[in-house]
Protein backbone atom coordinates (compact mmCIF):
# COMPACT_ATOMS: atom_id res chain seq x y z
CA UNK A 1 0.00 0.00 0.00
CA UNK A 2 2.78 2.45 0.86
CA UNK A 3 4.37 1.86 -2.58
CA UNK A 4 1.02 2.71 -4.22
CA UNK A 5 0.94 6.07 -2.40
CA UNK A 6 4.58 6.67 -3.34
CA UNK A 7 3.86 5.97 -7.01
CA UNK A 8 0.83 8.30 -7.04
CA UNK A 9 2.87 11.06 -5.39
CA UNK A 10 5.60 10.56 -7.96
CA UNK A 11 3.21 10.83 -10.93
CA UNK A 12 1.01 13.58 -9.51
CA UNK A 13 1.52 17.15 -10.63
CA UNK A 14 3.10 19.20 -7.86
CA UNK A 15 1.87 22.63 -6.93
CA UNK A 16 5.45 23.89 -6.91
CA UNK A 17 7.36 23.15 -10.12
CA UNK A 18 10.67 23.19 -8.23
CA UNK A 19 9.74 19.88 -6.59
CA UNK A 20 9.51 18.21 -10.01
CA UNK A 21 12.81 19.75 -11.10
CA UNK A 22 14.67 18.65 -7.97
CA UNK A 23 13.13 15.15 -8.11
CA UNK A 24 14.15 14.61 -11.73
CA UNK A 25 17.57 16.13 -11.02
CA UNK A 26 18.11 13.55 -8.29
CA UNK A 27 16.99 10.78 -10.66
CA UNK A 28 19.38 12.13 -13.32
CA UNK A 29 22.25 12.20 -10.84
CA UNK A 30 21.52 8.57 -9.89
CA UNK A 31 21.46 7.62 -13.60
CA UNK A 32 24.86 9.25 -14.17
CA UNK A 33 26.34 7.85 -10.97
CA UNK A 34 25.07 4.32 -11.62
CA UNK A 35 26.27 4.32 -15.24
CA UNK A 36 29.66 5.78 -14.26
CA UNK A 37 30.19 3.19 -11.54
CA UNK A 38 29.36 0.25 -13.79
CA UNK A 39 31.36 1.55 -16.75
CA UNK A 40 34.48 2.36 -14.74
CA UNK A 41 34.35 -0.96 -12.88
CA UNK A 42 33.85 -2.76 -16.20
CA UNK A 43 36.86 -1.02 -17.75
CA UNK A 44 38.86 -1.88 -14.65
CA UNK A 45 37.72 -5.50 -15.05
CA UNK A 46 38.94 -5.39 -18.64
CA UNK A 47 42.40 -4.11 -17.69
CA UNK A 48 42.56 -6.53 -14.75
CA UNK A 49 41.73 -9.47 -17.02
CA UNK A 50 44.31 -8.32 -19.56
CA UNK A 51 47.07 -7.97 -16.94
CA UNK A 52 46.21 -11.36 -15.41
CA UNK A 53 46.29 -13.01 -18.83
CA UNK A 54 49.75 -11.51 -19.47
CA UNK A 55 51.06 -12.70 -16.11
CA UNK A 56 49.54 -16.14 -16.63
CA UNK A 57 51.54 -16.32 -19.88
CA UNK A 58 54.73 -16.34 -17.80
CA UNK A 59 53.69 -17.64 -14.38
CA UNK A 60 52.21 -21.12 -14.09
CA UNK A 61 49.20 -22.33 -12.10
CA UNK A 62 51.50 -23.82 -9.45
CA UNK A 63 55.21 -23.50 -8.77
CA UNK A 64 57.46 -25.34 -6.33
CA UNK A 65 60.17 -23.20 -4.68
CA UNK A 66 62.87 -23.87 -2.09
CA UNK A 67 61.85 -22.76 1.40
CA UNK A 68 65.34 -21.31 1.81
CA UNK A 69 68.31 -20.96 -0.47
CA UNK A 70 68.27 -21.02 -4.26
CA UNK A 71 67.82 -24.67 -5.18
CA UNK A 72 65.70 -27.70 -4.38
CA UNK A 73 66.43 -31.38 -4.90
CA UNK A 74 63.76 -33.15 -6.95
CA UNK A 75 63.97 -36.93 -7.19
CA UNK A 76 62.70 -39.02 -10.13
CA UNK A 77 60.19 -40.66 -7.76
CA UNK A 78 58.70 -37.29 -6.82
CA UNK A 79 58.42 -36.32 -10.49
CA UNK A 80 56.72 -39.63 -11.30
CA UNK A 81 54.16 -39.11 -8.53
CA UNK A 82 53.62 -35.52 -9.67
CA UNK A 83 53.05 -36.66 -13.25
CA UNK A 84 50.42 -39.16 -12.09
CA UNK A 85 48.56 -36.61 -9.99
CA UNK A 86 45.00 -36.06 -11.18
CA UNK A 87 44.59 -32.50 -12.50
CA UNK A 88 48.25 -31.92 -13.41
CA UNK A 89 48.50 -31.20 -17.13
CA UNK A 90 52.27 -30.83 -17.43
CA UNK A 91 55.32 -29.60 -15.54
CA UNK A 92 58.68 -28.06 -16.33
CA UNK A 93 61.97 -28.11 -14.42
CA UNK A 94 63.72 -24.74 -14.31
CA UNK A 95 66.98 -23.21 -13.12
CA UNK A 96 67.23 -19.44 -12.54
CA UNK A 97 70.20 -17.22 -11.75
CA UNK A 98 71.13 -13.61 -12.23
CA UNK A 99 73.56 -13.13 -15.13
CA UNK A 100 75.52 -10.44 -16.90
CA UNK A 101 75.20 -10.50 -20.70
CA UNK A 102 77.63 -8.51 -22.81
CA UNK A 103 77.72 -7.49 -26.46
CA UNK A 104 80.87 -5.46 -26.94
CA UNK A 105 80.33 -2.17 -25.14
CA UNK A 106 76.67 -3.00 -24.46
CA UNK A 107 75.75 -5.03 -21.42
CA UNK A 108 72.69 -5.88 -19.35
CA UNK A 109 71.96 -7.68 -16.09
CA UNK A 110 69.15 -10.19 -16.43
CA UNK A 111 67.76 -13.37 -14.93
CA UNK A 112 68.84 -16.38 -16.97
CA UNK A 113 66.15 -19.04 -16.91
CA UNK A 114 67.21 -22.52 -17.98
CA UNK A 115 64.18 -24.61 -18.92
CA UNK A 116 63.47 -28.10 -20.22
CA UNK A 117 61.53 -29.12 -23.33
CA UNK A 118 58.18 -29.02 -21.49
CA UNK A 119 58.46 -25.31 -20.74
CA UNK A 120 56.77 -24.21 -23.96
CA UNK A 121 53.73 -26.32 -22.98
CA UNK A 122 53.31 -25.00 -19.42
CA UNK A 123 53.68 -21.27 -20.19
CA UNK A 124 52.69 -18.97 -23.02
CA UNK A 125 56.16 -17.62 -23.80
CA UNK A 126 56.31 -19.46 -27.12
CA UNK A 127 53.09 -17.68 -28.16
CA UNK A 128 54.62 -14.26 -27.50
CA UNK A 129 57.70 -14.57 -29.71
CA UNK A 130 57.91 -11.40 -31.82
CA UNK A 131 61.18 -12.14 -33.64
CA UNK A 132 62.75 -15.42 -34.67
CA UNK A 133 61.71 -18.88 -33.52
CA UNK A 134 61.46 -20.63 -30.17
CA UNK A 135 64.87 -22.33 -30.04
CA UNK A 136 66.80 -23.00 -26.83
CA UNK A 137 69.78 -24.68 -28.49
CA UNK A 138 71.75 -27.47 -26.84
CA UNK A 139 74.15 -27.82 -23.92
CA UNK A 140 77.19 -27.25 -26.14
CA UNK A 141 75.56 -24.78 -28.53
CA UNK A 142 73.11 -22.83 -26.35
CA UNK A 143 70.71 -20.24 -27.71
CA UNK A 144 69.00 -17.44 -25.86
CA UNK A 145 65.42 -16.16 -26.09
CA UNK A 146 65.54 -12.57 -24.85
CA UNK A 147 62.89 -10.25 -23.55
CA UNK A 148 62.69 -7.38 -26.02
CA UNK A 149 63.76 -4.89 -23.34
CA UNK A 150 67.06 -6.73 -22.84
CA UNK A 151 67.40 -7.11 -26.60
CA UNK A 152 67.24 -3.32 -26.93
CA UNK A 153 69.70 -2.80 -24.07
CA UNK A 154 72.23 -5.05 -25.84
CA UNK A 155 71.74 -3.28 -29.17
CA UNK A 156 71.04 -6.43 -31.18
CA UNK A 157 68.39 -8.05 -33.36
CA UNK A 158 67.78 -11.34 -31.55
CA UNK A 159 66.52 -13.21 -34.60
CA UNK A 160 69.52 -12.44 -36.83
CA UNK A 161 72.04 -14.36 -34.74
CA UNK A 162 74.93 -12.16 -35.87
CA UNK A 163 76.63 -11.42 -32.57
CA UNK A 164 78.03 -13.93 -30.11
CA UNK A 165 77.23 -12.73 -26.60
CA UNK A 166 79.34 -13.25 -23.50
CA UNK A 167 77.39 -14.43 -20.47
CA UNK A 168 78.70 -14.48 -16.89
CA UNK A 169 77.00 -16.46 -14.12
CA UNK A 170 77.92 -16.76 -10.43
CA UNK A 171 78.55 -20.25 -9.13
CA UNK A 172 77.99 -21.52 -5.62
CA UNK A 173 81.10 -20.96 -3.52
CA UNK A 174 81.97 -22.16 -0.03
CA UNK A 175 84.70 -19.57 0.48
CA UNK A 176 84.24 -15.93 1.44
CA UNK A 177 86.56 -14.70 -1.33
CA UNK A 178 85.51 -14.95 -4.96
CA UNK A 179 87.76 -16.84 -7.32
CA UNK A 180 87.03 -15.45 -10.82
CA UNK A 181 88.27 -18.64 -12.47
CA UNK A 182 86.09 -21.05 -10.49
CA UNK A 183 83.25 -19.00 -8.99
CA UNK A 184 82.13 -17.14 -12.13
CA UNK A 185 81.30 -18.92 -15.36
CA UNK A 186 82.33 -17.31 -18.64
CA UNK A 187 80.50 -18.66 -21.67
CA UNK A 188 79.47 -17.66 -25.16
CA UNK A 189 75.88 -17.81 -26.32
CA UNK A 190 73.88 -16.84 -29.40
CA UNK A 191 70.34 -15.51 -29.59
CA UNK A 192 67.46 -17.14 -31.45
CA UNK A 193 64.46 -14.91 -30.79
CA UNK A 194 62.83 -12.23 -28.66
CA UNK A 195 59.55 -12.26 -26.75
CA UNK A 196 57.25 -9.51 -25.57
CA UNK A 197 54.74 -10.13 -22.78
CA UNK A 198 54.92 -7.37 -20.20
CA UNK A 199 57.70 -5.02 -19.11
CA UNK A 200 58.27 -6.90 -15.84
CA UNK A 201 59.36 -9.89 -17.91
CA UNK A 202 60.63 -8.23 -21.09
CA UNK A 203 63.24 -6.22 -19.18
CA UNK A 204 64.24 -9.00 -16.84
CA UNK A 205 64.44 -12.47 -18.40
CA UNK A 206 66.43 -14.45 -20.92
CA UNK A 207 65.57 -18.11 -21.51
CA UNK A 208 67.87 -20.95 -22.56
CA UNK A 209 68.06 -24.73 -22.22
CA UNK A 210 68.41 -26.20 -18.75
CA UNK A 211 71.40 -28.41 -19.62
CA UNK A 212 73.56 -25.39 -20.43
CA UNK A 213 72.38 -23.49 -17.35
CA UNK A 214 73.15 -26.40 -15.00
CA UNK A 215 76.54 -26.92 -16.60
CA UNK A 216 77.44 -23.23 -16.30
CA UNK A 217 76.27 -23.07 -12.68
CA UNK A 218 77.78 -26.46 -11.76
CA UNK A 219 74.74 -27.66 -9.85
CA UNK A 220 73.78 -31.27 -9.18
CA UNK A 221 71.82 -33.56 -11.47
CA UNK A 222 68.66 -33.48 -9.33
CA UNK A 223 69.01 -29.83 -8.25
CA UNK A 224 66.71 -27.16 -9.68
CA UNK A 225 65.47 -23.68 -8.83
CA UNK A 226 61.87 -24.78 -9.13
CA UNK A 227 59.20 -26.87 -10.79
CA UNK A 228 56.52 -25.03 -12.76
CA UNK A 229 53.19 -26.84 -13.10
CA UNK A 230 50.23 -26.27 -15.42
CA UNK A 231 46.80 -27.65 -14.50
CA UNK A 232 43.88 -28.91 -16.57
CA UNK A 233 41.60 -26.76 -14.40
CA UNK A 234 43.33 -23.64 -12.98
CA UNK A 235 40.40 -23.00 -10.62
CA UNK A 236 41.34 -26.20 -8.75
CA UNK A 237 44.82 -24.85 -7.91
CA UNK A 238 44.24 -24.64 -4.15
CA UNK A 239 43.04 -28.23 -3.96
CA UNK A 240 45.87 -29.65 -6.09
CA UNK A 241 48.40 -27.54 -4.18
CA UNK A 242 47.63 -29.57 -1.03
CA UNK A 243 48.27 -32.83 -2.88
CA UNK A 244 51.55 -31.51 -4.32
CA UNK A 245 52.65 -30.50 -0.81
CA UNK A 246 52.05 -34.07 0.35
CA UNK A 247 54.36 -35.38 -2.38
CA UNK A 248 57.23 -32.96 -1.76
CA UNK A 249 57.03 -32.34 1.98
CA UNK A 250 57.73 -29.38 4.25
CA UNK A 251 61.08 -28.41 2.75
CA UNK A 252 59.39 -27.28 -0.45
CA UNK A 253 57.21 -24.21 -0.89
CA UNK A 254 54.25 -24.63 -3.26
CA UNK A 255 52.50 -21.47 -4.48
CA UNK A 256 49.51 -20.77 -6.71
CA UNK A 257 49.68 -18.12 -9.43
CA UNK A 258 47.91 -15.74 -7.01
CA UNK A 259 50.51 -16.31 -4.29
CA UNK A 260 53.36 -15.82 -6.78
CA UNK A 261 51.92 -12.36 -7.58
CA UNK A 262 50.23 -11.55 -4.29
CA UNK A 263 51.38 -7.92 -4.18
CA UNK A 264 50.09 -7.30 -7.72
CA UNK A 265 46.66 -8.73 -6.98
CA UNK A 266 46.49 -6.88 -3.65
CA UNK A 267 47.27 -3.54 -5.33
CA UNK A 268 44.72 -4.17 -8.09
CA UNK A 269 42.07 -5.06 -5.53
CA UNK A 270 42.85 -1.93 -3.51
CA UNK A 271 42.66 0.25 -6.62
CA UNK A 272 39.28 -1.24 -7.42
CA UNK A 273 37.82 -0.28 -4.05
CA UNK A 274 39.37 3.20 -4.19
CA UNK A 275 37.75 3.79 -7.59
CA UNK A 276 34.45 2.49 -6.21
CA UNK A 277 34.64 4.82 -3.20
CA UNK A 278 35.47 7.92 -5.28
CA UNK A 279 32.63 7.31 -7.73
CA UNK A 280 30.18 6.80 -4.87
CA UNK A 281 30.56 10.54 -4.23
CA UNK A 282 28.42 11.12 -7.34
CA UNK A 283 25.65 9.14 -5.66
CA UNK A 284 26.10 11.11 -2.45
CA UNK A 285 25.46 14.31 -4.46
CA UNK A 286 22.30 12.67 -5.80
CA UNK A 287 21.32 11.90 -2.21
CA UNK A 288 21.38 15.61 -1.29
CA UNK A 289 19.04 16.35 -4.20
CA UNK A 290 16.79 13.54 -3.04
CA UNK A 291 16.66 14.93 0.50
CA UNK A 292 15.62 18.31 -0.91
CA UNK A 293 12.93 16.83 -3.17
CA UNK A 294 11.43 14.66 -0.42
CA UNK A 295 11.50 17.46 2.15
CA UNK A 296 9.57 19.76 -0.20
CA UNK A 297 7.14 16.92 -0.99
CA UNK A 298 6.50 16.41 2.73
CA UNK A 299 5.69 20.12 3.10
CA UNK A 300 3.32 19.97 0.12
CA UNK A 301 1.53 16.83 1.31
CA UNK A 302 0.83 18.01 4.88
CA UNK A 303 -2.93 17.90 4.32
CA UNK A 304 -2.71 14.42 2.78
CA UNK A 305 -0.73 13.26 5.79
CA UNK A 306 -3.40 14.68 8.11
CA UNK A 307 -6.13 12.85 6.17
CA UNK A 308 -4.21 9.59 6.41
CA UNK A 309 -3.82 10.13 10.16
CA UNK A 310 -7.56 10.74 10.45
CA UNK A 311 -8.25 7.51 8.55
CA UNK A 312 -6.16 5.56 11.04
CA UNK A 313 -2.71 5.52 9.48
CA UNK A 314 0.02 5.42 12.11
CA UNK A 315 3.36 7.22 12.00
CA UNK A 316 5.18 4.10 10.82
CA UNK A 317 2.94 3.88 7.74
CA UNK A 318 3.48 7.57 6.93
CA UNK A 319 7.21 7.09 7.22
CA UNK A 320 7.09 4.07 4.90
CA UNK A 321 5.33 6.12 2.21
CA UNK A 322 8.13 8.65 1.96
CA UNK A 323 10.83 6.01 2.33
CA UNK A 324 9.16 4.24 -0.59
CA UNK A 325 9.17 7.51 -2.52
CA UNK A 326 12.93 7.78 -2.11
CA UNK A 327 13.45 4.12 -3.09
CA UNK A 328 11.22 4.67 -6.14
CA UNK A 329 13.45 7.53 -7.30
CA UNK A 330 16.48 5.28 -6.74
CA UNK A 331 14.85 2.39 -8.64
CA UNK A 332 14.07 4.53 -11.70
CA UNK A 333 17.56 6.04 -11.70
CA UNK A 334 19.28 2.67 -11.18
CA UNK A 335 17.41 0.89 -13.99
CA UNK A 336 18.00 3.77 -16.41
CA UNK A 337 21.67 4.04 -15.42
CA UNK A 338 22.26 0.32 -15.84
CA UNK A 339 20.62 0.28 -19.27
CA UNK A 340 22.73 3.28 -20.31
CA UNK A 341 25.93 1.61 -19.03
CA UNK A 342 25.02 -1.68 -20.73
CA UNK A 343 24.48 0.01 -24.11
CA UNK A 344 27.76 1.96 -23.90
CA UNK A 345 29.69 -1.12 -22.73
CA UNK A 346 28.34 -3.31 -25.54
CA UNK A 347 29.17 -0.63 -28.12
CA UNK A 348 32.73 -0.44 -26.77
CA UNK A 349 33.12 -4.23 -26.74
CA UNK A 350 31.92 -4.63 -30.32
CA UNK A 351 33.11 -1.44 -32.00
CA UNK A 352 35.99 -0.14 -29.78
CA UNK A 353 34.63 3.40 -29.95
CA UNK A 354 36.91 4.88 -27.27
CA UNK A 355 40.60 4.42 -28.05
CA UNK A 356 43.67 4.46 -25.83
CA UNK A 357 46.05 7.32 -26.53
CA UNK A 358 49.80 6.96 -26.90
CA UNK A 359 49.99 3.66 -28.76
CA UNK A 360 52.39 2.13 -26.21
CA UNK A 361 50.01 -0.50 -24.84
CA UNK A 362 49.24 -3.94 -26.22
CA UNK A 363 45.78 -2.84 -27.31
CA UNK A 364 44.60 0.48 -28.72
CA UNK A 365 41.17 0.65 -27.04
CA UNK A 366 39.73 0.53 -23.54
CA UNK A 367 38.95 -3.11 -22.67
CA UNK A 368 35.55 -3.73 -21.08
CA UNK A 369 34.35 -6.76 -19.16
CA UNK A 370 30.85 -6.82 -17.67
CA UNK A 371 30.29 -8.71 -14.42
CA UNK A 372 27.00 -9.48 -12.71
CA UNK A 373 28.66 -8.87 -9.33
CA UNK A 374 29.29 -5.22 -10.29
CA UNK A 375 25.62 -4.71 -11.17
CA UNK A 376 24.58 -6.21 -7.84
CA UNK A 377 27.13 -4.13 -5.91
CA UNK A 378 26.02 -0.88 -7.56
CA UNK A 379 22.34 -1.72 -6.99
CA UNK A 380 22.90 -2.34 -3.28
CA UNK A 381 25.02 0.83 -3.02
CA UNK A 382 22.38 3.04 -4.67
CA UNK A 383 19.56 1.67 -2.52
CA UNK A 384 21.54 2.02 0.72
CA UNK A 385 22.35 5.65 -0.10
CA UNK A 386 18.72 6.28 -1.13
CA UNK A 387 17.45 4.70 2.08
CA UNK A 388 19.73 6.88 4.20
CA UNK A 389 18.78 9.99 2.21
CA UNK A 390 15.04 9.23 2.56
CA UNK A 391 15.21 8.60 6.29
CA UNK A 392 15.31 12.22 7.47
CA UNK A 393 12.38 13.53 5.35
CA UNK A 394 10.29 10.43 6.15
CA UNK A 395 10.92 10.90 9.89
CA UNK A 396 9.85 14.51 9.57
CA UNK A 397 6.65 13.46 7.79
CA UNK A 398 5.88 10.84 10.44
CA UNK A 399 6.50 13.15 13.39
CA UNK A 400 4.55 16.21 12.29
CA UNK A 401 1.23 16.95 13.95
CA UNK A 402 -1.87 16.75 11.78
CA UNK A 403 -4.80 19.07 11.39
CA UNK A 404 -7.69 19.09 8.92
CA UNK A 405 -8.61 22.74 9.51
CA UNK A 406 -8.27 24.94 6.48
CA UNK A 407 -6.09 27.99 6.93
Amino acid sequence: MNFLFAWRYFKAKKSTNAINIIAWTSVGAIVIGTAALILVLSVFNGFEGLVKSLYSSFYTDLKIFPVSGKNITVTPDQLQRLKGLNGVKNYSLVVEEKALVQNGDYQSVMYLKGVDDNYRYVTGVANHIIKGEYDLGTEDAPKLILGDGIEGALGIQADRNIFVLKIYLPRKSNSEQIDPLNDISNDSIRTSSAFRIQQDFDNKYGITNIAFAKKALKIGTDDYSGVEISLTDPSAADKIKVEVERIFGKNYLVQTIYQQNQSLYAVMNMERWIIYGVLCLILVVAAFNMIGALTMLVLEKQKDISVLHALGANKKFIQKIFLSEGLLLALIGTIAGMLLALVIALLQINFHLISLQGGSFLIDYFPVKLRLADFLLVTVTVFVIALVASWLPSRKAASQEFSLRSE
